[in-house]
């Protein structure tokens, strides 16, 4: 069934950290920390105050995206197993119940790590087929900052704490025209590949983003050409001149604005750059734009969604 998505809600901490600070505390040498500023492009990372709870940027984005309403099911999206609301135990019965859903049925994704964000819209898509009537809550992000190491990936990304909320239902701001995953199992130790692995995953990555991106258009029934913007997982500069060139698509539809101002935030990174491609005016009725996300494992996910006239 065709199904849309609202607009995006983003909320972000209040407090953004320089990517050279966080690379120096978790042990990265210079070379790496200059690799980071200067090829990459990563210049800050939003990082929870002392004073600020995830949990409440959760309910936060949860409530912007409900703008009044409910949902019968809430799916949570992440790629961290171990965050600090999680460790206290009770979270999805907290942020219900906040959100006013006590009623509603609660979901995790994970295990597919930054795939997990896009990859829940797919779920929605298949309850809303049985509940056509019914919307569900969409959030995603992660605790990045729960600890310095972790949230660094080498030579590639930092994590930040940024999280998205928004709701899917039989009508939306965008059209959900669909989604295709891949993934290629030799690259299953994550953090802890050798470097020859992680050199060969760099080379996959790569390659399989292209390959995706190729494989959701024609599933639409469009070629890449046809696509007015690319939001993209926002690892790192570098990384998005390879894909562009790889893919045949002009580095103006790829939209990087966010890489140097709040760099990766796990799954919901590809959200927040549709958000801020609709709040900066760049958005017409009728665009088509690919939704990309890449995580460690190797997992990989193209959404493709048309920009709907905004009521």
């Amino acid at each position: 069934m065709p199904i849309g998505l609202s607009k995006v809600a983003v909320q972000l901490p209040g407090r953004s950290e320089p990517v050279p600070d966080i690379l120096l505390r978790a042990g990265r040498d210079a070379m790496e920390r200059k690799m980071f500023a200067k090829i990459h492009g990563l210049r800050e990372s939003p990082t929870l105050a002392d004073h600020e709870q995830m949990e409440d940027l959760f309910v936060a984005a949860g409530r912007a995206a409900l703008d009044g309403g409910t949902a019968g099911l809430v799916l949570y999206g992440h790629t961290m197993l171990t965050q600090e609301f999680g460790l206290r135990g009770g979270f999805p019965d907290r942020v219900r119940a906040r959100l006013g859903l006590s009623g509603s049925r609660f979901f995790g994704l994970s295990h597919v790590n930054c795939t997990s964000v896009l990859r829940s819209l797919d779920f929605a898509r298949r309850y809303l087929a049985r509940h056509p009537e019914d919307r569900v809550l969409v959030l995603g992000g992660d605790h990045g900052s729960v600890h310095d190491v972790a949230r660094v990936i080498p030579g590639i990304a930092i994590g930040g704490d940024g999280v998205v909320g928004l709701t899917v239902s039989a009508r939306g701001r965008y059209r959900y025209l669909g989604g295709v995953t891949s993934r290629d199992l030799r690259f299953h130790r994550n953090m802890r590949m050798s470097p020859r692995e992680a050199e060969e995953f760099s080379r996959v990555c790569c390659d399989e983003t292209v390959n995706t991106l190729h494989k959701a258009a024609a599933a639409v029934g469009m070629t890449v050409d046809e696509l007015d913007w690319v939001l993209p997982h926002l690892s790192n500069r570098m990384f998005w001149g390879s894909v562009s060139r790889r893919a045949g698509i002009p580095r103006e539809k790829v939209l990087l604005d966010l890489i140097p101002l709040c760099g990766h935030n796990f799954g919901a990174d590809a959200l927040m750059a549709l958000d801020h491609a609709d709040r900066t005016g760049r958005l017409r009725p009728g665009d088509r734009c690919a939704l990309v996300s890449v995580a460690q494992g190797a997992y990989f996910h193209t959404a493709i969604v048309e920009v709907e006239e905004d009521s």
